[in-house]
């Protein structure tokens, strides 16, 4: 499974970008899918977590801002960022959990997104 991830950029503060993860596998298997962040000097950080029963889970800093989707069809990922902030600014990588039959875990290349004031 190798995990492409884009739409990264430059946002005015307020402003809103999406992001997206496509597998070059079938995602059903994927469970869960989630998105992180870095920014510079910090450790990475769990923004959203998407699992296959529909529950998600979100970052208390991103809670009401941010949604994470899956289209299966797509086999793709998706961070709806909105109303960013300036402390948004990092980069963000994809993750996927494929638990059985041995759980194993992938990551995306990253995509960086800065939010300026």
């Amino acid at each position: 499974v190798q995990l492409q991830a884009s739409g990264g950029g430059l946002v005015q503060a307020g402003g809103s970008l999406r992001l997206s993860c496509t597998s070059s596998g079938n995602i059903f298997s994927i469970n869960p899918w989630a998105w992180y962040r870095q920014a510079p000097g910090k450790q990475r950080e769990l923004v959203a977590t998407s699992f296959s029963s529909g529950v998600t889970n979100y970052a208390d800093s991103v809670k009401g801002r941010f949604t994470i989707s899956r289209d299966n069809a797509k086999n793709t990922v998706y961070l709806q960022m909105t109303s960013l902030k300036p402390e948004d600014t990092a980069v963000y990588f994809c993750n996927a959990v494929i638990p059985l039959p041995t759980m194993k875990i992938y990551w995306g290349q990253g995509t960086q997104v800065t939010v300026s004031s």
